[in-house]
């Protein structure tokens, strides 16, 4: 993994060129049912980088043969030697199972090998594993055992790529997928009943990992098991990668995001909000996705007791809501800056997420479905019109939740048959263009357009190591702007800003603030310009933004 990469979805269309016809789509339905219902599970990175407290393969110094990146900040002998002081002796994995099951998870999937070559299993053809550390002991067996034995889920991260190996990408490639794929079938072999295969590739080829028979032997030795889509075939699931997902029902689809800032445990690493994992749980959900919520254990081999306790609050939350949750669909509301909403049988459940976007006289979408009866989940009272228009819902303040408030809508029919409908978008004012002063490796995927397409699933991105950074944008035609709305990925970098407009050739502050954050907005008095830019200051690391929206004077 690497923080806030993003991995590119495979179409419909390229399961149908790979030849899936329909009665391998019903298999996959098959295999698929229990993880479509489970929707939440638990993500562990770990290895002996936690005696470092750095990104866990990427912080190893050496070359990255298949990358061209630039080598981590630990010198590669100091990395590959780190295993020798390795003995993590608070390491319980009853404990760890029992913390993803008060989290509400439903299942567990742990780096068994990351891009870093160290293997956290006793696998037989490398001596670079755990049980040849100071610890000694089986980490993968002893936490599949302890998964089994709680009904819980069990999942194998496993990276193709492989720094250590000095066969990979090499003249001998061909002996190195020997080893790769011995790897696999001792991890298929070895520990019982497998669920999930989690694959990280680096974007790498069927052909570089020789990847149908590589599936194809995962899936003789384990029938029933999912495999996801960074191998170099589509296979069950994709897999955004610290965002959430789009609205998606035609493809299964798993966000996969840190609880912190960092894959693997870092010292004083920002722990999301109870709000954030619940807004990030929920709009995965109402997207028709799964989220993999990602922790990285200490050195000792503990959970930090930050990470435990915000786990156990969003489990507390999810015995009360987690009807609205488990088992559902996404829709038919798609999801927005209000929140999003999930189905089940014949009841919508609508998630409000965010006030600042919803009026006290709230629209949704008008659906070809007559509403029977809505309540409130979370406690109170909603006042509900349907007409040719769309639904109408009052909710008084008293009734108004700042985590979420859950509306229920029964239809009269089975809710995820009705067609899924938009909001409409938020009125931001229409740029002629963006531009910006850096782009993440100069790719089209991260310019400065993506900031202002409207788009929930797109972003402008900043190169690792920038502090300073500047987003502007150009209106048609001389434009009134009062207010701001803004989106930032990867938690809260941004530490200073200005929101500032061109005036005689100079750039003039109309509003300075601090951090920003996942969902920042903000008003000022009106200005009158052709160009305004998000002036950033000050950031702690590459500044990203989902969203940068103009709007124009808002009513008090």
């Amino acid at each position: 993994m690497k923080t806030c990469a993003r991995y590119i979805s495979f179409a419909v269309v390229a399961v149908m060129l790979l030849g899936i016809g329909g009665t391998a789509v019903a298999q996959q339905a098959d295999r698929m049912e229990w993880w479509r219902e489970a929707r939440f599970g638990l993500f562990i990175h770990w290895g002996s980088v936690s005696l470092k407290g750095t990104e866990i393969g990427w912080s190893r110094g050496g070359e990255r043969r298949g990358t061209g990146g630039a080598p981590g900040q630990i010198p590669v002998d100091v990395y590959d030697n780190l295993y020798k002081e390795f003995n993590p002796v608070e390491f319980n994995a009853k404990e760890w199972v029992a913390i993803a099951k008060q989290a509400g998870m439903k299942y567990l999937v742990f780096t068994t090998r990351h891009h870093d070559g160290f293997s956290m299993f006793d696998t037989a053809l490398s001596d670079y594993k755990i049980t040849n550390s100071p610890f000694k002991r089986d980490v993968v067996g002893e936490l599949a055992q302890a998964c089994h034995e709680a009904g819980l889920r069990l999942g194998f991260y496993y990276s193709p790529p492989d720094w250590h190996h000095p066969d990979y990408r090499t003249e001998n490639h061909a002996r190195y997928l020997e080893y790769l794929h011995g790897q696999a079938r001792e991890l298929c072999t070895k520990y019982g009943q497998l669920d999930i295969f989690w694959f990280d590739g680096l974007g790498g080829t069927n052909k570089d990992w020789d990847s149908e028979r590589l599936v194809a032997t995962i899936r003789q030795l384990q029938p029933k098991i999912i495999v996801n889509n960074r191998a170099g075939l589509p296979e069950d699931f994709d897999t955004p990668e610290q965002t959430i997902g789009t609205f998606q029902r035609s493809r299964p689809w798993e966000t996969c995001m840190t609880i912190g800032d960092q894959w693997a445990w870092k010292p004083k690493d920002n722990v999301k909000s109870l709000k954030q994992c619940l807004d990030v749980l929920i709009r995965c959900a109402g997207g028709d996705g799964n989220l993999l919520f990602n922790v990285g254990p200490m050195p000792d081999g503990r959970i930090e007791p930050r990470m435990v306790s915000r786990l156990a609050e969003m489990g507390a939350w999810l015995e009360r809501y987690g009807e609205t949750i488990y088992g559902t669909r996404g829709g038919p509301f798609k999801p927005g800056a209000w929140g999003s909403s999930t189905c089940k049988g014949n009841k919508v459940y609508v998630h409000i997420l965010d006030w600042k976007t919803v009026d006290k006289s709230w629209r949704l979408p008008a659906i070809k479905a007559h509403i029977k009866d809505a309540s409130m989940l979370t406690g109170g009272k909603v006042h509900m019109q349907q007409t040719s228009k769309g639904i109408q819902l009052r909710i008084p303040e008293t009734a108004r939740q700042s985590i979420d408030t859950i509306v229920v809508l029964t239809l009269d029919r089975p809710a995820f048959d009705v067609p899924p409908m938009a909001m409409a978008a938020e009125q931001a004012l229409k740029s002629r263009g963006a531009t910006a002063s850096n782009v993440h490796g100069n790719m089209e995927t991260y310019n400065a357009a993506k900031a202002v397409d409207g788009e929930d699933n797109t972003r402008w991105a900043t190169d690792g190591g920038t502090h300073q950074a500047w987003l502007a944008v150009r209106m048609a035609k001389p434009t009134e702007v009062g207010a701001v709305h803004i989106r930032e990925s990867c938690g809260s970098r941004v530490q200073s800003f200005a929101i500032e407009y061109l005036k005689d050739k100079q750039w003039v502050a109309c509003y300075k603030g601090k951090t920003i954050g996942e969902d920042f907005h903000a008003k000022f008095p009106p200005v009158k310009g052709l160009e305004f830019r998000l002036n950033i200051t000050e950031a702690t690391e590459g500044p990203t933004l989902w969203e940068f929206q103009l709007l124009p004077p808002q009513k008090k």
